[in-house]
């Protein structure tokens, strides 16, 4: 199952929007743990320099200051057996009541087993200060990716809808518009290069393919008058084995040069539908007699169908003639509304040939006949110039089929 494609507008919102993220979340760090280092470096410096007041106050009268605890009974362990005359400090991040996590200052004074003065700076004020920090900046993170996705979204369309404009250009080249440029594109850019990548690589193969059409066009057209002269100089030998199968050669020969010059008008668009409203099964019996191939024709429907006779019937005689020399018998014709089909029971068309459609000069397997391949390509020419569509496909019992399908106007 071929997966959903995802534009490349969506795409890039989506990097932005992780990236801005990224970003956020990363800052939103940095300021959370800067910002808890320096209370906490703040109120041990408070606490120290609270307890070397005290202490000294202490130490001149046995007067304790405000906020001075005596050996207290949740001051933290590694502060209960301080050295004499030295100051030291600890985190307590225990939380009781409105005293949250706080920060510990004790030094002992006089020898071992006096007294113990120790002061408390309860952090917890400064702790919901940093929650409400920490929350102003996932607003403001979200916030941001809010502003961001959409800037994004359209900086990136922007992007997507130039690229789609190559790649509609690229596709039509592909599909044989030579004449589709993609132009000038905003932007100095990378996709700017890709356009005129793509604009000068349609100019090159358009210059490429009308030099050879013309060649082909110009020697088809010499070789018409020499052709006709030997065609004629063979019909005055007398009968017989050689002079039939050179008179038959040289026929061949003529065909070749005619179907060459039909292709030339094909691709130089000169050629014009003359439509008329016919009976397509009566249309299609005649280019089948014409043929003098042995082939059955089926109506399944008589519709009287607007289009030009006579490439109908070329293209009809073509796909016959095409069944009879590369497929085997029987051929049959189906007549429908709208739709004619011819099929062999043959080894099928070619893998490539389904997939890359006709191609002059080339007849695709081995097993199915010699020729020159230009009968599929008038025919599939042809359709193009009646508004039909020509499909080639297989039958499921083998054998190729190819369907046109006229338009219902």
């Amino acid at each position: 199952m071929r997966s959903r494609r995802v534009p490349v507008r969506w795409k890039i919102a989506a990097l932005a929007a992780a990236c801005a993220g990224l970003v956020a979340a990363a800052v939103g760090v940095m300021v959370h743990v800067w910002t808890r280092w320096d209370i906490q470096s703040r109120a041990e410096a408070e606490a120290l320099n609270s307890l070397y007041s005290a202490v000294d106050t202490y130490r001149r009268g046995d007067v304790l200051a405000d906020g001075i605890q005596v050996d207290p009974p949740d001051l933290p362990t590694a502060l209960r057996e301080p050295p004499d005359g030295e100051r030291h400090t600890a985190y307590d991040g225990r939380v009781d009541g409105n005293v949250g996590p706080s920060v510990w200052a004790a030094q002992r004074v006089g020898g071992p087993g006096s007294k113990v003065l120790a002061f408390q700076v309860n952090m917890g004020p400064r702790m919901y200060d940093l929650q409400r920090l920490d929350m102003s900046m996932a607003v403001a993170s979200l916030a941001a990716l809010a502003v961001v996705t959409p800037l994004a979204v359209l900086g990136s369309g922007v992007l997507g809808r130039r690229l789609h404009r190559v790649s509609q250009t690229a596709g039509r080249v592909s599909a044989g518009d030579l004449d589709a440029r993609t132009g000038p594109t905003k932007g100095r850019d990378e996709i700017a290069d890709i356009a005129a990548a793509v604009d000068a690589m349609a100019e090159g193969l358009a210059r490429q393919l009308h030099s050879e059409r013309r060649f082909t066009a110009d020697v088809a057209h010499e070789l018409r008058t020499p052709v006709g002269g030997l065609l004629a100089a063979a019909d005055l030998l007398p009968a017989g084995g050689t002079e039939d199968a050179l008179r038959a050669r040289v026929r061949d020969l003529r065909d070749l040069v005619e179907e060459l010059l039909e292709i030339s008008r094909l691709d130089a668009g000169a050629e014009h539908p003359a439509r008329t409203p016919v009976p397509l099964d009566a249309v299609v019996r005649e280019a089948v007699a014409r043929t003098g191939l042995p082939t059955e024709v089926v109506t399944t429907a008589e519709p009287v169908v607007r289009t030009d006779p006579r490439r109908l019937e070329r293209i009809v005689g073509n796909l016959v003639v095409n069944a009879h020399r590369h497929g085997r018998a029987p051929v049959e014709v189906t007549v429908a509304e709208h739709a004619v089909t011819v099929r062999d029971h043959g080894p099928g068309f070619p893998a490539d040939l389904l997939r890359e459609g006709p191609r002059r000069f080339r007849t695709g397997a081995r097993e199915r006949g010699g020729g020159h391949g230009l009968g599929l390509t008038i025919a599939l020419g042809q359709a193009r110039v009646l508004g039909a569509e020509l499909r080639l496909g297989e039958a499921e019992d083998g054998g190729a089929v190819a369907a046109l399908h006229l338009p219902q106007d």
